[in-house]
């Protein structure tokens, strides 16, 4: 961690950011930071914090038509970024300082091959000819850790896994050695295993390069793992900051331990006593093969091939009780709750539902039925819910199609909007209208309008904040025994995993390797990959409900 004395890279004084318009409210009010070379500061706060907005007033991103700062200074090395003209910003932009977004899938260009893409970033900065831009990129996904960098070059973003995108993105990000990267939540989406690679990554060419990072996320346990300093805020404020371990250990204000006493523990909570329900879902022997190639390919001679993504899985959940799938991506999780909702069609195996075998059924008549039992929330709700129709229609959509008269339809939804903890007159609204954690609570509210007897989650919590996502799991587990649902739970979040689950299932490679009760899985794992994934889980050292680092972890 840099001294004091050291010139900070990025200086943030007083800004303040506000809104367009007749009526303009305030983003940002009035914060101040400084990050030195080889520092990492996080910032942390709930979603509408201004986290985010911060990091755009440093890259000078700002949506100028909606947002501008009022006031303060934003300094890179000494020169001010809100004074600057654009021309000079884009030119700092790669050079000097570099973002790794969220989602790769949103910032790489799907119809252009990654080569040409890490080929864009020499060519817009230095004079390299293109033999030389090729080498140098080659190079850059070497020191990534890429795998087979000239493929890498070759291939296009849907062709690499969510890990491999997101370390293309900090090639990028790194190729010019910029003095400030800012990392915005890059490791959200990932699985524990890695979402360790790529902070151990992300620490390793710091070191090297001695790069300052603003690193914005929501996920304490990684904050544990990657800060020197942490910035607490809240509606655009920065009500606390300091050393990591100081802030985590001796929070001042009750906001920040609030924010602590969310996160949820690694120890798993303890067994509940057996509902005695019957058993309402049993999957037998379930298989699923994808086949790639065309018959075109085919006629052309070439060679289709296969995966099987799901090999011979069988678990059964009972009435009142949760059981999680947890595992890596590419894992076969939400391939099992595809086959189990019908999105894909098995292979081979039964799906029982209430002793019914809809693993073969054909066309959406004899599905209906079926699906109406087995209901999904799914991880994004911005992409669930159709951002053109008000929520009373999204939530009576269902129902409708089932044949219940509109008016009823239209009551049970604001009665559900009020068991979900919004007023039913949130019906009129459209979903970009309400925050992350209340759209999520809508689309429960949508799942439930078919009185299902499973609840299918994939991934439901993984991109809300820890507050937020605490609420959302109360509820869920209200309604749960209020309703007395089973529970399938998919998450790569053991953390979550270990508060909510009755029984885990992990999964490697479409398989099942371990199962059991939540509290011997987590607990006293017997299988080698469960003890990686564990191990791999952040933050994993520190205890955030005592403030203090578990005895005998290692800083």
């Amino acid at each position: 961690m840099a001294t004091a004395a050291t010139q900070p890279v990025l200086s943030v004084r007083d800004l303040k950011v506000a809104t367009r318009g007749r009526q303009p409210s305030d983003i940002l009010k009035g914060i101040s930071f400084d990050i030195h070379p080889g520092e990492t500061l996080c910032l942390v706060g709930e979603s509408g914090s201004g986290k985010s907005v911060t990091s755009l007033v440093a890259m000078d991103l700002l949506p100028r038509d909606e947002l501008r700062a009022t006031a303060g200074t934003v300094r890179l090395n000494g020169e001010d970024i809100i004074t600057a003209t654009p021309a000079r910003t884009k030119a700092l932009r790669g050079a000097e300082m570099a973002m790794i977004f969220q989602e790769p899938m949103t910032a790489l260009n799907p119809v252009l091959t990654i080569g040409l893409q890490m080929d864009e970033v020499y060519w817009a900065h230095t004079k390299m000819r293109p033999k030389e831009r090729r080498e140098a990129a080659i190079a850059a996904f070497e020191a990534v850790h890429l795998p087979d960098p000239q493929r890498i070059y070759d291939s296009y973003p849907h062709q690499l896994s969510g890990g491999q995108r997101q370390r293309v993105m900090i090639a990028m990000a790194l190729a010019l050695k910029p003095k400030l990267l800012i990392a915005d939540e890059p490791t959200t989406a990932l699985d524990v295993t890695t979402q360790k690679q790529i902070l151990s990554l992300i620490r390793e060419l710091q070191e090297e390069q001695n790069t300052a990072v603003l690193f914005i996320t929501h996920d304490m346990g990684v904050v544990v793992d990657i800060a020197d300093r942490v910035c607490v805020m809240r509606r655009g404020e920065i009500v606390e900051t300091g050393p990591v371990e100081q802030v985590l250990s001796q929070p001042r204000e009750d906001y920040t331990r609030d924010l602590l006493q969310s996160v949820p523990s690694l120890t798993p909570r303890a067994p509940r006593a057996s509902s005695g329900g019957e058993t309402v879902l049993e999957i037998n022997n379930l298989e699923k093969t994808f086949s790639f190639g065309s018959l075109l390919g085919k006629l052309m001679g070439r060679e289709s091939r296969s995966v099987r993504a799901v090999k011979d899985v069988s678990f059964g959940l009972a009435r009142g009780r949760t059981l999680g799938i947890v595992g890596e991506s590419g894992s076969g999780k939400s391939t099992v709750a595809r086959c189990l909702m019908r999105l894909e069609h098995p292979t081979g195996g039964e799906i029982r539902v209430n002793g019914q075998d809809i693993a073969n059924l054909q066309g959406q008549q004899a599905l209906a039925p079926a699906r109406r039992r087995v209901q999904m929330v799914f991880q994004d709700p911005n992409r669930s819910l159709n951002p053109r129709l008000r929520i009373g229609e999204s939530l009576i959509e269902g129902p409708l199609n089932l044949g219940e008269n509109r008016e009823t339809a239209l009551k049970r939804a604001g009665e559900l909007m009020e068991v979900v903890g919004l007023p039913s007159t949130s019906l009129e609204r459209f979903p970009h209208q309400f925050s992350g954690g209340q759209r999520q609570r809508i689309a429960i509210a949508r799942a439930l309008m078919m009185e299902p007897e499973v609840i299918v989650a994939d991934e439901a919590v993984s991109a809300l904040d820890v507050s937020v996502q605490a609420q959302v799991l109360a509820l869920l587990a209200e309604i749960q025994e209020r309703r007395n649902l089973a529970v399938l739970f998919i998450t790569h979040d053991l953390r979550v995993a270990a508060q909510i689950c009755d029984e885990v299932m992990v999964m490697q490679r479409g398989s099942v390797v371990e199962m059991g009760p939540a509290a011997e899985v987590l607990g006293q794992p017997r299988h080698e990959y469960t003890r990686a994934l564990i191990s791999a889980a952040p933050g994993r050292d520190w205890d955030f409900a005592a403030g203090r680092r578990i005895a005998g972890a290692t800083t």
